[in-house]
């Protein structure tokens, strides 16, 4: 199949390839993931997606056409709402950072494809800078956050898989061109004064990222391909909208 900006999200091209964002649902929960990629779940996107989705569409110089097919970006008297009227802000931001701009400077949303683990993966770039860098920018809540793990703490980038995401873009990049490129994160968040960053993450860490992945990946190819059971995670909204009661349970099992 070869993929394109108009099927690129298509059930079809999900079907046939996997992507970061499909590598999460299944971790998130094999049932759900499954769900979606048959089409039988569809989820609405939330307004922080939104927001997200109307400073990536400035990015790539399709933010008209984004407000004329999202008409919940506004009011009823037809001024933004003000989350959105808060995406014009960092859009604002962005033009007046210059190093920003040319992280972001790249050709935009470039899709490629390839074979990692022995499972097919497609790819779309937010900002591909030929024989240089791979930028993917992110709308976020609070670039300094910190998110305590077992042994100790980590950014939003480990929290939220950027690092994945950008090991996978790297990996695939290099199988088409030859060339392993620098991998960038620029970020903007919804602190009151905007905080900003761009962040360059190792080769190191990408690697080490990636090969955590090695022994699963294969496994939900697996069950992608129907040849194992999806197991379900029984929290997700998707477990709890098809649940069927069959047994009784105790009080603690509430909160498990």
């Amino acid at each position: 199949m070869k993929l394109t900006n108009k099927n690129y999200y298509s059930q079809k091209a999900n079907k046939e390839y996997f992507s970061v964002s499909q590598l999460k649902d299944f971790i998130k929960c094999e049932a759900y993931a499954m769900a979606k990629i048959s089409g039988e779940w569809v989820e609405e996107p939330t307004t922080p997606m939104l927001m997200g989705s109307y400073v990536d569409s400035w990015f790539e110089g399709t933010l008209d056409k984004f407000k004329e097919n999202t008409p919940d970006l506004f009011k009823k008297d037809g001024t933004l709402k003000s989350d959105y009227v808060m995406a014009e802000e960092v859009i604002k931001i962005a033009q007046e950072e210059p190093f920003l701009m040319n992280c972001m400077s790249g050709k935009k949303q470039v899709i490629m494809t390839g074979e990692i683990f022995g499972v097919p993966w497609k790819i779309k770039m937010d900002s591909y800078i030929k024989d240089e860098a791979i930028v993917d920018f992110k709308f976020i809540k609070n670039i300094s956050e910190k998110f305590k793990t077992f042994s100790g703490y980590q950014t939003f980038i480990e929290q939220w898989g950027y690092d994945l995401q950008l090991a996978v873009y790297q990996e695939i990049v290099r199988q088409n061109t030859g060339k392993t490129l620098d991998c960038i994160i620029a970020a903007i968040d919804k602190t009151k004064y905007h905080n900003r960053a761009c962040v360059l993450i190792s080769n190191d860490q990408l690697s080490w990222t990636l090969q955590r992945y090695e022994e699963i990946i294969p496994h939900y190819a697996q069950v992608k391909a129907g040849k194992i059971e999806p197991e379900q995670c029984n929290i997700c909204d998707y477990c709890i909208a098809t649940k069927k009661i069959d047994h009784l349970i105790e009080p603690y099992q509430l909160i498990m």
